[in-house]
């Protein structure tokens, strides 16, 4: 796919700004994003058998989280320096990672509104056969969205590409396109906006919508409870709210980006205008790493049970009783 002059060259400007935003901003989420998704792997792993209000889920989606926030060290490392030296694998590696964060927190955050939502809606439709086929959806949909991801770095040539400027190595967004017929670009785009967006987002804004209905709702069946309610509508908002500002700017741009990949527009300043932009919207996309683990702690019970009454401290009064009672009885003898 490649039916344009190459007259528009990327200048050395444009690329140190699109390494400056990523930098700064992997910089600002990364420690945030670090302890906030192992604090809730930590909470969810004592809940995991609550998997009736989308605990397993929630955890899930924090693994995925957790994932992407792991490689971040490596791409502010490249921003900063302005050259991969680690080798192809690993740049594919993390690469691919950003994707499959991306689709498997869409994934989860579908998976947690549509649960909320049924729990709401139809509360006595739950029993323990399905907790289990929560554990198989999550599975199923690591594996989807593994799969699925895997055409973004076949798509690259190998990171031993050079920059024209600098002739150092280059990494992630700024690998060469490989080359692809027009039909199957647009095919990979309608899909991936199609299944990987579009329909996710319907679905997150239909739970969003029915859930609030309830709360006027009386009908026989649904919870009459108007406290819960409210809790389930403050977290399926909370995931509409991640999704519209990290997830839809970015697929707003993802296929013009595609296109300046592949050579398919023929104007420098559309071009130039597309290159400054998509940086911004993957950065959004890279910062539902952090807001999910703040939608964790404001709508979520399993998390203010559990920092509000930590273990810790009675293990160790319970040592100190422990040893006391050790005391006094060597005093004894």
């Amino acid at each position: 796919m490649n039916i344009t002059n190459q007259s528009c060259q990327t200048s050395e400007a444009l690329r140190t700004y699109q390494h400056y935003v990523y930098a700064v901003v992997y910089s600002v989420i990364l420690a945030p994003g670090l302890l906030g998704n192992v604090l809730a792997i930590w909470v969810f792993k004592i809940y995991i058998k609550e998997t009736k209000k989308a605990v397993v889920f929630m955890m899930n989606l924090a693994v995925a989280d957790l994932l992407q926030v792991l490689s971040l060290p490596l791409r502010i490392y490249y921003y900063l320096n302005n050259s991969w030296p680690f080798g192809n694998f690993l740049c594919m590696i993390c690469f691919y990672l950003k994707y499959v964060n991306m689709y498997a927190s869409i994934y989860f955050l579908v998976c947690v509104s549509m649960r909320r939502c049924e729990l709401i809606m139809r509360p006595l439709r739950y029993s323990s056969s399905r907790k289990k086929r929560d554990m198989f959806t999550c599975a199923a949909g690591w594996l989807v969205v593994c799969l699925g991801c895997l055409p973004f770095p076949l798509l690259r040539s190998n990171s031993k590409q050079y920059s024209n400027s600098t002739n150092t190595s280059v990494c992630f967004s700024e690998l060469p396109m490989r080359d692809i017929s027009t039909q199957g670009a647009l095919a990979l785009l309608i899909i991936a906006e199609l299944v990987g967006f579009i329909i996710p987002l319907i679905l997150v804004l239909a739970c969003t919508f029915l859930t609030a209905g309830s709360l006027k709702d009386q009908t026989v069946g649904t919870i009459h409870d108007q406290g819960e309610k409210k809790r389930a509508l403050r977290m399926v908002l909370s995931c509409a709210v991640v999704f519209l500002l990290c997830f839809a700017p970015y697929h707003a741009t993802m296929p013009l980006d595609f296109l300046v990949k592949a050579n398919a527009l023929s104007s420098c300043a559309l071009r130039d205008l597309i290159l400054r932009c998509h940086p911004v919207t993957l950065c959004l996309a890279s910062l539902n790493c952090t807001l999910d683990p703040l939608m964790y702690y404001f709508t979520t019970d399993e998390f203010w049970r559990r920092l509000s009454k930590p273990e810790i401290p009675e293990s160790i009064n319970f040592s100190r009783r422990l040893s006391c009672i050790t005391g006094d009885e060597e005093e004894n003898d």
